[in-house]
């Protein structure tokens, strides 16, 4: 017998099973059960006979998108310092910015904007880069709990190299950091902690052998960045001069994969060395596409992760990417493919756009579980999307009007969203 919160969307369902195709059901039924996909049909099985069905028409309905790396307190100045480099807009506009999530009032103010904002968004789940301030890391948790969103929250470690007003005594940020995981860990149903070193520059090797050992003992996954620019690389290597690589200075720590899940943003500049230990520990590689060239990082070799075999989602990278839009996530990791084929490597082709689209959900969401698939068992996350604001003279299939969408639409196109098998939108 269908379980008790069971119902079906029928309409074109479009997802990807693998990376290669685009899987295209016109005019079927998608079953939810208890939360998770039961299954997909041309015609309702009598099982289901006297399960509602809500008729989405002509309106597509694919998987809810998964931002690998994004960071919360950094939505309220998205759009400015595009003109930077990395290191000189930490400096001038991120920490400063960060800074002032010390006041409870400021940080309520800006994280209900960037809340609000997130669950009318295409994400359905997030990694989430908080501050150093457990308490309104505790108040972000809290207020994404409210939406129904599914997202890991961190509150961020940088014991060295970081401005006076805006970093930690390793005791204290141990401490902290301990309180906050005990204090969030089993309170919500939906938002859970992930251990949060900003980079390896900002941390010393105390505090990051101590991150190591409290992600052992509180089983925790763990994010930060990887060798997103130039100067970043350099400034690890002379830091660590004894690492082979950036990924060997978190993995000599514990911090790659070795104690738990782990997701590393951007890595831009990982040579063979570092993508085989990606590779090897199993860590996920969240493409930041837009914060790379807004900042002036690079051109992430994308396609070429993904042929290796290695574990690759999308991530905004607010505000290093100042759009919310999984859909402009997965325009530009196409478009910055391509410039990596033309410019860097002619015989890795860029990315098509199932390659792209899986990135943005079954991709990502791997790192959530069996989720970004209409799969049966796959945890039941969707958008129901309508192209009527971008008509067409000519009648499109379904496979070309999310494209489209893609590229043209907006967060006006979702009716309806769906998390875990809960409406939060529509």
């Amino acid at each position: 017998m269908p379980g008790l919160e069971t119902f079906v969307l029928k309409g074109n369902l479009l997802y990807t099973r693998e990376p290669s195709r685009l899987e295209c059901f016109p005019d079927h039924y998608l079953v939810c059960e208890n939360g998770c996909v039961a299954g997909i049909f041309p015609c309702l099985p009598d099982r289901y006979a006297h399960v509602a069905v809500e008729d989405c028409g002509s309106r597509l309905i694919v998987p809810g998108l998964t931002d690998l790396h994004l960071h919360a307190p950094q939505y309220a100045f998205r759009g400015l310092g595009m003109d930077l480099e990395l290191l000189d807009w930490l400096d001038s506009h991120t920490f400063p910015e960060e800074s002032r999530y010390a006041d409870p009032v400021y940080a309520e103010r800006a994280y209900r904007l960037f809340v609000r904002d997130l669950q009318m968004s295409t994400t359905t789940r997030a990694c989430i880069f908080a501050t150093i301030h457990a308490d309104a890391t505790l108040l972000l948790m809290q207020l994404l709990e409210e939406t129904g969103l599914v997202a890991m929250v961190g509150k961020v470690n940088m014991d060295m190299n970081s401005p006076e007003s805006y970093c930690e005594t390793t005791d204290g940020s141990l401490a902290e950091t301990e309180r906050w995981i005990r204090e969030s860990l089993c309170r919500y149903k939906n938002v859970s902690p992930i251990l949060t070193p900003r980079f390896a520059p900002v941390c010393s090797g105390r505090l990051m052998a101590s991150l190591g050992r409290l992600q052992q003992k509180y089983a925790l996954p763990l994010q930060s960045h990887l060798s997103e620019s130039p100067g970043e690389v350099a400034w690890v290597k002379s830091l660590f001069p004894d690492c082979g690589c950036y990924g060997d200075v978190y993995d000599r720590f514990g911090l790659f994969g070795s104690n738990g899940p782990v997701v590393m943003a951007h890595c831009v500049y990982s040579g063979r060395e570092e993508r085989e230990l990606i590779r090897k520990r199993g860590v996920f590689i969240a493409h930041c596409p837009q914060s790379n060239v807004n900042l002036s990082s690079g051109i992430a070799p994308a396609k070429s992760c993904l042929q290796d075999g290695l574990k690759v989602g999308l991530g905004s990278d607010i505000a290093g990417g100042f759009s919310l839009s999984g859909f402009r996530g997965i325009s530009d990791a196409i478009q910055m493919s391509k410039m990596h084929w033309r410019l860097q490597d002619p015989d890795i082709k860029p990315l098509s756009f199932s390659e792209a689209f899986y990135l943005a959900t079954k991709g990502g969401g791997a790192f959530f579980g069996k989720v970004g698939s209409f799969e049966t068992d796959y945890e039941f996350d969707a958008l129901v999307l309508d192209d009527a604001a971008w008509p067409s003279p000519s009648e499109l299939e379904p496979e070309s009007r999310l494209e489209r969408l893609v590229y043209l639409g907006d967060d006006r196109c979702i009716r309806k969203k769906y998390v875990k098998g809960r409406k939060i939108v529509g």
